[in-house]
């Protein structure tokens, strides 16, 4: 501030330049998400098409990674439309958003778009490698299942007793099972690398709260 030059109260506080922080934010926070579940739907739906050339029938079950992936850009949204809803319009000429709220706005809009891409990249790469290995995992199953047993002409045979058809049907049980605990464990993965973005969507709304209001 020059020498003479008249002291204005909350100059400082509320430049003409503050809301382009609260707009910055909401833009960034809308991107990176979206980045982040664009990433996640990218890399799951990849593994999720070359699982399926073998295996159609685990389609439907291995969405999950995809359906997480997308929730990551809801909560970009969210936020996004609270930052935009709390730059204020100026009033008479004069500006009425303050530097305070805008820093705490870009901090909370970073805070939510960068946890949603760090979550959109586990949750990617969790999901290609985990469905691709279910569906692996199901390919060897089947190749088990269509093997003949021992004493047995073909793999659709059956000793006259039955032992025979016994000993298959229990082959396929726990073949199913080491399926299931494979699912269960990448669903497992799953859930906690979308808890990342879900901690920074909950910082970023307590955040995003602070506010101060120029004329106050």
């Amino acid at each position: 501030m020059a020498y003479g030059e008249e002291v204005v109260a909350g100059y400082e506080t509320c430049p003409t330049w503050a809301p382009i922080l609260g707009f910055l934010a909401a833009g960034l926070c809308s991107t990176l998400a979206n980045f982040g579940a664009a990433w996640g739907t990218w890399k799951s739906g990849l593994g999720l098409c070359s699982m399926g050339v073998n295996h159609p029938k685990g389609i439907v079950k291995n969405l999950v990674a995809i359906i997480m992936a997308g929730v990551l850009g809801i909560y970009g949204l969210i936020v996004s439309i609270i930052i935009a809803g709390g730059v204020t319009n100026p009033d008479n000429g004069a500006n009425t958003y303050s530097q305070y709220t805008g820093w705490a706005h870009v901090c909370a809009g970073l805070c939510c778009g960068l946890s949603c891409l760090a979550a959109g990249g586990t949750i990617g790469l969790i999901g290609e490698m985990g469905v691709m290995a279910t569906g692996f995992r199901a390919e060897i199953n089947l190749a088990k299942a269509s093997r003949p047993l021992p004493g047995q002409v073909g793999g659709g045979g059956a000793d006259e007793d039955g032992g025979g058809g016994g000993g298959g049907a229990a082959d396929d049980g726990g073949s199913g099972a080491d399926e299931n605990k494979l699912f269960v464990g990448m669903l497992i993965m799953l859930i906690f690398s979308e808890a990342l973005a879900l901690y920074g969507l909950i910082v970023a709304l307590i955040v995003s709260q602070s506010q101060y209001k120029c004329g106050e």
